[in-house]
């Protein structure tokens, strides 16, 4: 057998999994996505359809919606040298969102903001507030069931649509251009609903889990060392006390500036 032939097959089968995947995105159909290891088998779900064959084919970040979004998750910055992406989840919240702006304004930073829909909806003055200050915004899902991967495809579209609704109408016309899962809790459905809708699969690479309020020693050493190439860094602005959280910001936004470092957003559009 030439290779020759064996090439041939190769593109119809590439050219194939394109179509397919196109019209399932476009259908809004879910399209499964093998590019998230951890989250495949947290939903005890296989690849199948289009992304497989993308997975198969030795490329499976390369699986895009028909609107030119990856499925793969996003865990990098935008950038090619010493850019990071700073992230901030749970909000907004009347309390601590407008101190985390201020600390943000204060060091000329733009950070990305997951927003949970109820909370949007609650407070849109302050989804309001993040826009003008040239902040991206993030889909959090409609109320935070870190659940999701072991819900109905139909529960995860629910929680993912409405949640970008409820942002949505606090801003109109303004994008929400990402979606995180609750926790991480991403499936392979999940992944292809929001990219169907314009929003990148967004993950992070750099977790101080200042949630749980570890003291602000442990929040700056698990952001300051080890620091990977692009990183996406998660801090919170809602949950609970965030008080460490805006202590941490106060410190860790010079320190990074002082090394070099500039501040971007996620990258979106790229595998």
């Amino acid at each position: 057998m030439g290779i020759t032939s064996i090439s041939g097959r190769h593109l119809r089968r590439s050219a194939a999994t394109a179509v397919v995947l196109g019209i399932l995105a476009v259908s809004g159909a879910p399209a499964s996505a093998a590019t998230d290891a951890r989250a495949d088998k947290a939903a005890g779900t296989k690849p199948s359809g289009s992304a497989a064959e993308a997975a198969a084919a030795g490329n499976p970040a390369a699986a895009r919606s028909a609107a030119g979004i990856p499925l793969g998750i996003s865990r990098l910055a935008q950038g090619t040298g010493r850019d990071v992406a700073i992230t901030i989840d749970d909000g907004p919240d009347p309390r601590w969102t407008p101190q985390v702006l201020q600390v943000l304004r204060r060091n000329h930073v733009k950070a990305t903001f997951c927003m949970i829909g109820t909370r949007a909806q609650a407070y849109p003055e302050l989804v309001r507030a993040v826009a003008a200050d040239g902040h991206r915004l993030c889909d959090h899902s409609v109320d935070h069931d870190v659940t999701m991967d072991h819900k109905p495809v139909a529960f995860q579209k629910q929680q993912i649509l409405d949640g970008k609704a409820m942002i949505e109408k606090a801003v109109p016309g303004v994008p929400v251009g990402y979606y995180r899962a609750p926790g991480g809790a991403f499936t392979p459905d999940s992944r292809a609903i929001a990219a169907a809708n314009g929003m990148r699969p967004l993950g992070w690479s750099v977790d101080p889990k200042d949630w749980s309020r570890p003291g602000l020693a442990a929040i700056l050493s698990a952001v300051e060392e080890k620091l990977p190439e692009q990183p996406t860094v998660l801090f919170h602005d809602g949950g609970g006390d965030r008080s460490e959280t805006v202590a941490a910001l106060q410190e860790y936004l010079p320190w990074l500036t002082s090394r070099g470092y500039h501040f971007t957003f996620p990258a979106r559009t790229t595998p």
